[in-house]
């Protein structure tokens, strides 16, 4: 398998905010790039106009070459490296639609949140799978346009492997990802993994509850606590599960000496680094389009773990009992459920 520019043949599947605007900044790297979709008034939009990503200082429209879902069955020639961007929760799925165009030698990467690498590594085996973080900030609400708050210079990945298989591969992996951002090896990728859910369960789903943007949840009376709380116990979850802390998003091994500040420091991260005031998390997109999220597969992860080491996290319980209220339409997202999550 060959990973040059323009040589190896690479999908990406799941091209809504971020995974389009990782697959323009792909194929403007001069790579051979083919979108694999599931939203069919994407598909045609991007395949009439291009891919449009609006940042905050310029708008770039790419051209892209794009397939439903359903046309996987029709491709005959296999993928090199295929980018995985679909929801946590689709995870397995994919994969299976995936496999039999994934080239015998080629590999997958997760791009996503939550801990579905091993679902991976079980459909298509270690030698064809690498785990990755990613922290990217976009939104998409029309059909072929995304919403990029957060450009290659502020896009931050990791990349790293899930076996001894895969050791010598990752850094070419992480050669071509580096179109679209800041890409690190990390050589534990699973407890990189955990460090991002870390964040994420302290952000997504508690600002989503309030159906307001990042920024503005966190300056809610009693928000900012309540958040650093809730990563706190994800810290503690992911330590106990035998994880260690990672040094993600830029940080150094002097940044995680202290597992109590490690939270707080990766929420003022994300707010200071990764985030505009409008940043709308992929919780509450979700919402906003009338879709589930992925609150089981990051704070209930927590909550699950934690149950099977004998333990609790409340916050996070909290969290996932108001979420899943929301879901089965018992609740709106508002500001006012903030005295649910407080109580």
């Amino acid at each position: 398998m060959s990973l040059e520019a323009g040589s190896a043949r690479i999908a990406v599947l799941g091209t809504g905010a971020n995974g389009a605007g990782i697959g323009a900044d792909l194929t403007r790297a001069g790579h051979d790039v083919t979108f694999i979709e599931q939203w069919p008034a994407h598909v045609e939009a991007m395949r009439a106009n291009g891919v449009r990503v609006e940042m905050p200082e310029e708008t770039q429209t790419t051209p892209v070459r794009v397939h439903h879902l359903c046309e996987v069955a029709e491709m005959r020639q296999p993928f090199d490296l295929v980018f995985v961007l679909v929801k946590a929760y689709d995870t397995r799925w994919a994969c299976e639609l995936i496999k039999p165009v994934l080239a015998a030698d080629g590999l997958a990467v997760g791009l996503q949140n939550g801990m579905q690498s091993d679902d991976m590594v079980e459909i298509l085996g270690s030698h064809r799978t690498l785990g990755a973080v990613i922290e990217v900030s976009s939104n998409m609400f029309e059909p072929g346009v995304v919403e990029r708050q957060s450009p290659p210079g502020k896009s931050w990945f990791a990349v790293g492997s899930l076996s001894d298989d895969t050791l010598a591969r990752v850094e070419p992996v992480a050669q071509i990802l580096r179109a679209s951002g800041t890409v690190e090896v990390s050589d534990d990728i699973r407890s990189s993994k955990w460090m991002k859910l870390v964040a994420n369960a302290a952000e997504l789903v508690p600002s989503a509850i309030l159906d307001l943007p990042l920024g503005d949840a966190v300056r809610m009376p009693g928000m900012r606590e309540f958040m650093i709380e809730t990563g706190h116990e994800a810290v503690r979850t992911a330590l106990a599960s035998g994880r260690r802390l990672m040094p993600i998003f830029g940080m150094t091994d002097d940044d995680i000496a202290k597992p109590d500040d490690y939270a707080v420091m990766l929420l003022d991260r994300v707010l200071t680094e990764y985030t505009l005031p409008s940043t709308r998390t992929t919780v509450l997109q979700d919402w906003m389009k009338g879709r589930r999220s992925e609150v089981h597969e990051i704070n209930g992860l927590v909550v699950r773990t934690q149950a099977q080491l004998g333990g609790r996290a409340p916050f996070n319980e909290r969290v996932v009992e108001v979420a899943t209220r929301i879901e089965a339409g018992e609740l709106t997202a508002s500001p006012d459920n903030i005295a649910l999550l407080l109580a």
